[in-house]
């Protein structure tokens, strides 16, 4: 590794956060988190407006510029943390590796399969570490519930399903300039359901299968559709052909009934578990056994690349382990436009300006169920999604 050099003894490591605000607080508080504990100190804050003093609270005066280069720069930052637009990802992190500044970055890393090519790429031959922030991977569920599809627990693994059934209102598609968007100014951006905020019930199913790097994924069948006004799906679904030799189907929506909890399905022969990603929380069932339920610990993806530099720790979600959803991300980007309900299919909740697709809850958990297609379901609705099954390329 030629990255800026971490002295396990000399922490804690200078961070510099680009993208504060938005879900940018999130990692705001993370860091004063770890900076209570002594394992980092934000060094500086890129962002157009700067931070006010409230907003930082007692983080200190860190160095604020929107100039993100100049930043790392003057503050010899150790880490970057890129929380920005998704099309800025990889020219930020490649503004960031090129200065041997190490790297978390958010999801999805990139709005294209090329531009996450180029990142990694490009991070790779600076010999900085990358961690990928699917902050579901960190949870200590994973290693479990492989060994227990290992073991057989639940007989032969047949295929896995994943379904998010969330809540989000009109002014959620106005959070930003490219919210809901496909492509702004002729740039990409594929900001969809199953490409942003359920973006971790793909990697997870992906991930709990043992299919994570891009060649693990031979074809993707896809079906986009939107209740809301916007150029990206809000309602969505992909069945995903692995080497491995099981499916993975993701249905997903922000156009619920009522909000609940995403999870992923792990079917097997002779039983089968449910995770709940968010609460790393698990329900086994199989032959000849009583229901058995299980809550795991997690640990936090910039904590653990602390750790990978500071003592050689492995590093939970690098690039290419990445690979494999963005073959996902991919197949949108490339799939027709996401074609519009009909004014039948949705309706809108007085006094919460939100559109509800009505039994949508329901489809998204039986495609989990069952690994089927929203249009395998009989969704009145479906015959407008443009279902297009894709030969996936692993270059």
């Amino acid at each position: 590794m030629t990255g800026r050099m971490i002295d396990a003894m000399n922490t804690p490591v200078p961070v510099v956060l680009a993208g504060a605000r938005g879900h940018g607080r999130w990692h705001l508080a993370n860091i004063r988190r770890l900076q209570h504990k002594g394992l980092v100190r934000l060094a500086g804050v890129c962002e157009l407006t700067p931070l006010t003093a409230e907003e930082l609270g007692d983080l200190g005066a860190p160095e604020q510029s929107a100039d993100f280069g100049a930043l790392l720069d003057s503050t010899g930052a150790g880490i970057a943390i890129v929380c920005t637009p998704i099309p800025t990802h990889t020219d930020l992190a490649l503004t960031a590796a090129e200065r041997g500044v190490h790297l978390l970055l958010e999801k999805p890393p990139a709005p294209s399969f090329a531009e996450f090519r180029r990142m990694a790429d490009g991070v790779a031959a600076a010999e900085v570490a990358c961690q990928i922030g699917f902050q579901s991977l960190g949870s200590h569920a994973l290693p479990a519930l492989r060994a227990l599809i290992a073991d057989g627990a639940i007989g032969t693994l047949v295929g896995l399903g994943g379904a998010g059934a969330w809540v989000r209102d009109e002014d959620y598609f106005r959070r930003a300039p490219w919210a809901g968007k496909r492509r702004m100014n002729g740039v990409d951006v594929i900001d969809g359901a199953l490409t942003n905020p359920l973006a971790h019930a793909v990697a997870t199913a992906l991930a709990l299968g043992g299919s994570t790097r891009a060649e693990d994924v031979l074809a993707i069948e896809t079906e986009l559709l939107r209740a809301n006004a916007i150029e990206s799906d809000d309602t969505s679904c992909v069945r995903i052909t692995t080497a491995q030799g099981h499916p993975v189907t993701v249905a997903a929506t922000l156009c619920a009934e009522r909000a609940d909890e995403p999870y992923v399905l792990v079917h097997g022969s002779s039983g089968r578990i449910t995770f709940w990603y968010k609460q790393d929380r698990v329900l086994l069932q199989r032959a000849g056994h009583g229901p058995e339920e299980f809550e795991h610990g997690r640990t936090d993806l910039l904590e653990n690349l602390v750790d990978h530099l500071t003592t050689g720790a492995g590093l939970l979600v690098p690039p290419d382990g990445t690979g494999a959803f963005m073959k996902v991300v991919e197949a949108i980007r490339t799939a027709p436009d996401p074609a519009p309900l009909p004014d039948t299919a949705w309706h809108r909740i007085p006094g919460e300006r939100r559109r509800v697709v009505p039994g949508v809850d329901g489809l998204v958990a039986a495609a989990a169920d069952t690994l089927s297609l929203y249009s395998e379901l009989g969704a009145p609705w479906a015959a407008a999604a443009e279902h297009l099954p894709k030969e996936v390329s692993t270059r």
